[in-house]
């Protein structure tokens, strides 16, 4: 089951993850996984209190001029495997696009950065790949992916990054 886009008039940046985890799917919305470092990081960037509730992880993607969806619409995956993915139906981007100011993709992990570059790049939008924030890449501490991440995203924005 896809979540549908969450996005509002002022959304400029977009981020996009590959397809919901079993853990996302019960819970009905985004990294629903509770090991999954995506709320904590966005909160920590952005210099919020992590939401708990679907309500309150809208409410900071909207908040801070951000939208959130999947690359994929469809698609048969076994458990939370990437690698797995097949008979990929991709999410219309570019239809979001037209609905909503998008200026940037920030993709969350080299997958779904791999999906929008060969289902769903849309001409015009920069694209930027990202750290997973999965906990299948413990590789990649907290710190790390602030680091990372704080580049497009908060008060560490890089300069000559738009910040949100």
């Amino acid at each position: 089951m896809a979540f549908p886009p969450v996005y509002g008039p002022d959304s400029r940046t977009l981020i996009v993850g590959t397809w919901p985890s079993p853990k996302s799917r019960e819970q009905g919305f985004f990294y629903g996984h509770p090991q999954n470092r995506f709320w904590p990081l966005l909160a920590r960037l952005l210099g919020a209190p992590v939401p708990q509730s679907v309500p309150e992880k809208k409410a900071l993607i909207l908040t801070h001029g951000l939208a959130l969806w999947d690359t994929i619409e469809s698609c048969t995956i076994t458990g939370a495997s990437d690698a797995s993915i097949r008979d990929v139906v991709p999410a219309d981007i570019a239809g979001l696009a037209r609905k909503a100011p998008i200026r940037r993709v920030l993709c969350n992990g080299a997958t779904a950065y791999r999906l929008y570059e060969k289902y769903s790049r849309v001409p015009g939008l920069e694209a930027v790949k990202l750290p997973s924030t999965s906990p299948a890449n413990a590789a990649w501490t907290m710190d790390k992916l602030a680091a990372a991440w704080g580049n497009y995203l908060g008060e560490k924005a890089a300069p000559g990054a738009e910040r949100l």
